[in-house]
């Protein structure tokens, strides 16, 4: 999709290792929202607010954080080395129901999944958010 989006609006790659963290993250999270909705919505199209009530073990800072314990594990060293940089970040912001910790590491989580959408690597996001939706739902290998 990012490459369509590219095309669309004519917009050139640029080269990630010179985009901020924070930026990666921002991106990263609407990409890390609408898996979690898609999945959602197709395991079970109830009203909109049991959609969101299901959505929070995936998409909270708490949440997010869970899912790396099964996703660290995963990655390449390039991988590794983008949510370090994403989870080491100095953010103004703080975690409204979670730990300072557990917000940097759903930062760096964020920011691994805008990398790898902006590289095109859709698959690759989805193998890492199948593998932590599944730690989250207890259902880890």
């Amino acid at each position: 999709m990012e490459e369509s989006v590219r095309e669309t609006f004519a917009l050139s790659q640029k080269d990630l290792r010179q985009q901020p963290s924070l930026n990666l993250a921002y991106l990263g999270d609407a990409v890390h929202e609408l898996i979690v909705r898609t999945v959602l919505l197709e395991r079970s199209a109830g009203r909109v607010d049991q959609l969101n009530k299901a959505a929070l073990p995936y998409v909270s800072a708490v949440g997010q954080a869970k899912m790396t314990e099964a996703v660290l594990p995963l990655l390449g060293e390039e991988e590794s080395a983008v949510y370090r940089r994403g989870r080491n970040a100095h953010t103004e912001s703080k975690a409204k129901n979670a730990s300072l910790q557990e917000y940097h590491k759903a930062t760096g989580l964020e920011a691994l999944w805008g990398y790898l959408y902006l590289q095109g690597r859709s698959d690759r996001v989805l193998e890492l958010m199948k593998a932590g939706m599944d730690y989250v739902d207890g259902n880890a290998h």
